[in-house]
């Protein structure tokens, strides 16, 4: 098909484009597309769904101005930004440990090891000593540092913004350093695994 002539000749096109209608005068106007709402997510879904992605499984531990040591696990721990170095990781709401670690200002975050599935289900539970009976020591800004790990981090508290039934926490890096374990922890579709 051919459309009018303008200007030097040339073959035009004069089908609708798709997402158009032609109109009784010929001239095309857009289509009319229905909204359509999404059914809600449920979180059996959504979890389902997010368990294929592998996180890594780290403890994010500080010290309470009265000396007390307190973590928390964590799956979600990821690198923000290189200049400055800075992490990010998602405490839960209802979290007992995370606000009095907030309240420092600063902690370390210890990447686990594939053989410290156990490490982790303690700092998972509601136990008041999570470090009864652990190895760590004290990181240079003061924060427990768990020993045989993968990796360290210690970090100053850079921001916190509310997310949902979690916060996202940025952790500015002011020292950091690799562990003696070497092989991280994962968790994987529900469940631990290591990789080599």
């Amino acid at each position: 098909m051919t459309g009018p002539i303008t200007g030097s000749w040339c073959p035009v096109d004069s089908r609708p484009a798709a997402g158009q209608l032609p109109r009784r005068d010929g001239a095309v106007r857009p289509a009319v597309v229905p909204a359509v709402v999404p059914a809600p997510i449920s979180g059996t879904l959504f979890r389902s769904v997010m368990g294929s992605v592998p996180t890594s499984v780290a403890v994010v531990a500080g010290m309470t101005a009265g000396g007390e040591p307190v973590g928390l696990a964590i799956g979600t721990l990821t690198s923000v930004s290189l200049d400055p170095p800075l992490i990010a990781f998602c405490p839960g709401a209802t979290s007992t440990s995370w606000p009095k670690i907030r309240a420092t200002g600063r902690f370390c975050v210890s990447v686990l090891a594939g053989d410290q599935q156990d490490v982790c289900a303690v700092f998972a539970s509601k136990r008041p000593d999570k470090f009864a009976g652990l190895s760590w020591s004290v990181a240079g800004n003061g924060a427990p540092r768990l020993d045989d790990v993968v990796a360290w981090l210690e970090c100053d508290l850079e921001a916190e913004h509310a997310a949902g039934d979690h916060s996202i926490a940025i952790g500015r890096v002011t020292r950091l350093g690799s562990g003696t374990g070497e092989v991280p922890l994962v968790f994987l579709g529900g469940r631990y695994v290591g990789v080599a």
